[in-house]
């Protein structure tokens, strides 16, 4: 009975294991593609919190030696493989969105100038604090500078950190941890909803 019972288990651990490393079916990705999902950490709560969205992180796809791979601002700005992106989310689930002019905008050129300015961070430190410089950066920081510094668009509308509801107490006992009492209200930031809900952006894949 035990001996079964085990057999059972290993079995249905295998199914699950496999399932939540599956990779993800690459035929319909394109390069420039952003890719949204729910993280685990105590800051990814407060944005949640903060800006009354499901997501709190974000990359962007490239093709890195014909796989196609994100790069996104963590901790530090890496090239990470899209299935280990993916299954580090919460429950896998995942939203890849495109410009809705992608065939016009992003040619070959265009593609190889975005990921030049996007390769240029790799290394840099994660940016805790949301400051709007190149001497640290967050996730979707990251995305709307390589679009708008390679094509001059901006994806999303930028806000300052006061537009955002930081009334929740567990948004201001992160905010003091990190700010002290000099809270910078007046700082730009790009936020994943403001991102997520840009209408220059389509969805591609929701899972």
């Amino acid at each position: 009975m035990h001996k079964s019972l085990s057999i059972i288990i290993i079995l249905l651990f295998t199914f699950i294991t496999a399932n939540l490393n599956a990779k993800i079916n690459t035929s319909s990705i394109k390069e420039g593609d952003i890719i949204f999902q729910e993280s685990h950490s105590e800051q990814a709560k407060a944005i949640k919190l903060a800006t009354h969205s499901r997501y709190s992180h974000a990359g962007i796809i490239f093709n890195y030696n014909n796989q196609f791979k994100v790069l996104e601002a963590v901790q530090p700005v890496k090239i990470t493989d899209l299935d280990v992106f993916i299954n580090r989310g919460i429950n896998h689930h995942f939203v890849i969105k495109r410009l809705n002019k992608h065939e016009s905008l992003l040619n070959k050129t265009s593609i190889n100038r975005m990921k030049i300015i996007g390769n240029s961070y790799i290394g840099k430190n994660y940016d805790i604090y949301f400051e709007w410089s190149d001497k640290r950066i967050y996730c979707t920081e990251l995305i709307w500078k390589i679009y708008n510094r390679a094509l001059n668009i901006e994806v999303g509308k930028l806000q300052h950190l006061r537009d955002f509801d930081l009334s929740d107490p567990y948004v201001k006992n992160l905010m003091k941890k990190r700010y002290g009492n000099k809270i910078p209200y007046n700082e730009l930031v790009i936020s994943p909803e403001s991102m997520f809900k840009s209408e220059i952006l389509i969805t591609v894949i929701n899972e």
